[in-house]
């Protein structure tokens, strides 16, 4: 007996059992052969599945308790009843074999003894894959797991998609290629489609593409939807109502000589993961929106899936490039496993910061990060292929291979990227000095953080620098560091700064600009806008309001310190008491 679960609910299901699995990956992968599923999820009561397991006849595995198992390599009945048979006696939920397979009266009997429902796995598709999504559905919530939020699984509904969706995506790639995807969903719809992220950058396109008009032409072409199209949409509205609706929606031309759009949003729950366009000349009937509307499922599931995997690898290597950084113990071998050598290297360190007045959301820089830490190391390979980078924390850091001698052509590299890359936030580079082996890797960090705090400290220009071009502004940030604070302004300093903020005069201005200019009134006073007759009293005066020792090396050196430090450390306004 099969159960029909056409209308019960993904969310009136339990979160792992069997039933739960069938609504979330539908008909496109799992056929219910024979068995009752919802008798086998009531025999567990709130246990669900216990895990996954693969079938082994040469070495039988100890099963966990209530185990789905994989029977890879069964298809006769005969031997599938047999293996029923076996596992209905460890208590085992389910089987899956590789569809599609006959019921016979031997299976069907074998299955209501034991309790075991048989379920079918589309062929051509992945077992790895299976697998693998299987675990993602029947996982217990974590909190650092990639595929769970808030107790439920982000792997999308699937819902019973067409028997021709199955078929061409289980043939032609298995579920692991979005282009193969994108190319089964364009045979379907009999269109040239288009699948694009949240940002309308392009992530998989189809065949046919030459049947299409300009716009779609420039999106593949740049890998990103034209903004002048994209305003467009927004202006009338387009977005908006592709991300209430639950189904397709038609876009018309945008100008004469274009194509009209059916476009539908892809969504993991309640989150909007991309959007598929496919180009046609006249709205899609029903049989169409249908085929994109099932189409739209899959594709979230591959997306979902493409980001935990791409987690699951960003998080391995930070891990291991965090250890090679350490120049520990064990560097060399984390060296060795990142692909690199121990050959004389050059640390950057690459963050976003706000560009403008607003600053931007907590999300948006974390977005911005990981999409340009992506982009950063691409770049490093293209540049040599012995290199390495990952996001450590709110820094992407990269292992860069170079010549003695040559190490100048890192800042070059970091530039060039910069150059190239498309943000609307503010990107910054800091490079640390030449390390001779992986033995040295850790001071080269240690060098390209400092380079990059400076960056970090000014609100506008550079965006690259070598911790040699930058080191004594370093040095002042570490030293204002450890000043106490409200240790700034003392002695002379302080005197002087007191008496402005009680006469409202300009007195530690002018000893500023005579400090800054080594003593040249004439150079001083050109930058106060003043006379250099009238530059020389109030530089006077400030010398007798600060008791302040003008000849004195030693005391011009303390004032240059301290009023460096007061910039670094606070704004004027807080120590001038403006």
């Amino acid at each position: 007996m099969t159960t029909n679960l056409g209308l019960v609910s993904a969310a009136d299901l339990p979160r792992a059992g069997l039933a739960r699995v069938l609504a979330e990956l539908g008909t496109t992968l799992l056929d219910v052969v024979c068995g009752d599923v919802q008798r086998a999820d009531e025999a567990g009561g709130t246990a669900g599945i216990g895990g996954i397991v693969i079938h082994d006849p040469l070495d039988e595995p100890e099963l966990p308790e209530r185990a789905l198992v994989l029977g890879v390599g069964l298809h006769d009945p005969a031997e599938i009843a047999d293996v029923v048979a076996q596992l209905g006696a460890q208590g085992v939920i389910g089987l899956v074999v590789r569809g599609p397979v006959a019921a016979d009266d031997r299976l069907r009997d074998a299955v209501r003894r034991a309790g075991v429902p048989v379920l079918a796995f589309a062929r051509g598709a992945s077992w790895t894959q299976l697998a693998g999504m299987l675990r993602t559905l029947t996982a217990e919530p974590s909190p650092d797991g990639p595929a769970v939020t808030d107790g439920e699984p982000i792997v999308p509904t699937l819902g019973r998609t067409g028997a021709g969706l199955r078929q061409v995506v289980g043939y032609q790639s298995g579920l692991d290629d979005l282009f193969a995807v994108a190319n089964a969903i364009a045979a379907l719809v009999d269109a040239p489609v288009t699948i694009e992220d949240r940002n309308s950058r392009l992530l998989a396109f189809s065949s046919r593409q030459e049947e299409v008009d300009s716009w779609r032409v420039q999106t593949i072409l740049r890998r990103q939807v034209p903004e002048q199209y994209t305003r467009i949409l927004e202006e009338r509205g387009v977005f908006q109502e592709i991300y209430r609706s639950e189904r397709p929606v038609w876009i018309g031309p945008v100008g004469d000589e274009e194509q009209g759009r059916a476009a539908i949003a892809v969504r993991a729950g309640d989150e909007i993961l991309g959007t598929i366009w496919a180009v046609a000349v006249e709205p899609f009937d029903e049989e169409r929106s249908q085929a994109l509307y099932d189409a739209a499922k899959l594709v979230a599931m591959h997306m979902v899936w493409q980001r935990a995997d791409a987690d699951v690898e960003r998080r391995l290597r930070a891990e291991l490039l965090s250890t090679a950084l350490e120049s520990g113990p064990r560097t060399p071998e984390t060296i060795r496993r990142l692909g690199l050598k121990d050959e004389p290297a050059v640390v950057l360190a690459l963050t976003v910061v706000g560009s403008g007045a607003e600053p931007p959301l907590p999300a948006q820089l974390a977005v911005e990060r990981k999409r340009l830490a992506d982009a950063f190391a691409l770049h490093l390979t293209a540049v040599h292929p012995r290199s390495a980078a990952g996001l450590i924390g709110d820094v992407a850091y990269g292992i860069l291979p170079v010549a003695r001698g040559v190490e100048e052509r890192a800042a070059e590299i970091a530039a060039d990227f910069l150059s190239r890359v498309d943000s609307r936030l503010r990107p910054l580079v800091g490079v640390g000095p030449l390390a001779p082996g992986s033995a040295a890797l850790k001071r080269s960090r240690s060098g390209a953080d400092r380079a990059l705090r400076v960056l970090r400290s000014r609100s506008a220009g550079q965006q690259v620098a070598r911790l040699d071009d930058v080191h004594l502004e370093a040095l002042l940030l570490e030293l204002a560091d450890r000043v106490p604070k409200g240790d700034l302004p003392s002695g002379p300093v302080a005197r002087i700064v007191a008496y402005d903020r009680e006469h409202q005069s300009s007195l530690i201005d002018t000893l500023r600009a005579w400090l800054d200019a080594f003593g040249d009134v004439a150079v001083a006073s050109a930058a106060m806008y003043v006379h250099a007759n009238t530059f020389r009293y109030r530089l006077r005066r400030a010398a007798e309001v600060g008791r302040f020792d003008l000849t004195d090396p030693n005391a011009r050196l303390a004032a240059m310190l301290q009023l460096r430090l007061m910039d670094l450390s606070s704004s004027p306004e807080e120590w001038s008491g403006e």
